[in-house]
C-alpha cells in the first residue's frame, strides 16, 4: 500500500477475544523481524532498500469487534 511517497507494509492480526493477550500482543519482536525481512526482500526485488525507499510498518489489530490501526508501529531499527 502507498501513502503518498511512502510504502506502507501492514500486518493485520485478529483474535476472537483478549483471553491470551489479544491481537496486538501477537506481534512479537520475532514476528517484527520476519516482517522486516519480508519487506526487505520485496524492496530488493524492486531495486530498493530501507536506505533508499521511504516506508513504514503499520499494524491493524482486531480483537473481537474492536479495531486498532497503529500507523508506524515499528521501524527497521527493531
Amino acid at each position: 500500500m502507498r501513502d503518498n511517497q511512502c510504502w506502507v507494509f501492514v500486518e493485520v492480526r485478529y483474535r476472537r477475544n483478549a483471553r491470551f493477550g489479544g491481537s496486538l500482543a501477537s506481534i512479537t519482536r520475532q514476528k517484527q523481524h520476519k516482517l522486516l525481512r519480508a519487506a526487505s526482500l520485496w524492496l530488493a526485488q524492486r531495486g530498493g532498500s530501507f536506505e533508499t525507499v521511504n516506508c513504514r510498518f503499520d499494524i491493524i489489530a482486531i480483537t473481537g469487534t474492536a479495531l486498532e490501526w497503529l500507523p508506524n508501529a515499528f521501524n527497521a531499527d527493531v
